[in-house]
């Protein structure tokens, strides 16, 4: 492929027409692939026929919960204990798939949602534990209300 574009940044690619955006492949993750045969590299310094941001990543599904107890310890004292339980299903969250044409990995994702949605702020991250699509997590917590 050419190295056409903006500095580092390449033009839109055309949309091949009749070309399926997506493939369903079970063995890959979020069960499907971006098809690299639907996008051809316009041969002219000009953008191509694709919309902006027209290839969409993989949905988020998570279901968060936190029940609490309050308990009457006297006329003027409460004791509340609560329990968060994030992505309480563990289901697995992919993040968004390699955007590049130029890679082999292009339209596979290669990361869990919680830990791709860190990686683009150096070396200090953001724990995968605390972001959507990170794995199942639970805290307990007691507060004394007086």
């Amino acid at each position: 492929m050419r190295d056409i574009g903006f500095g580092p940044f390449n033009f839109r690619p055309d949309l091949v027409p009749g070309v399926p955006l997506y493939l369903k492949d079970l063995s890959l993750p979020g069960g499907r692939v971006i098809d690299r045969e639907a996008f051809f590299i316009p041969q002219t310094a000009r953008q191509g026929t694709l919309g902006r941001n027209a290839p969409r990543g993989f949905p988020l599904r998570q279901l968060d919960l936190s029940p609490r107890r309050r308990f009457v310890l006297t006329e003027r004292m409460n004791l509340q204990f609560r329990m968060d339980v994030f992505n309480l299903l563990n289901r697995p969250n992919f993040g968004d798939p390699v955007g590049d044409l130029n890679n082999g990995l292009f339209g596979r994702s290669t990361a869990m949602l919680g830990r791709s949605l860190g990686s683009n702020v150096g070396s200090v991250g953001l724990n995968s534990a605390y972001q959507f699509g990170g794995p199942r997590t639970m805290q307990m917590s007691l507060k004394l209300q007086f």
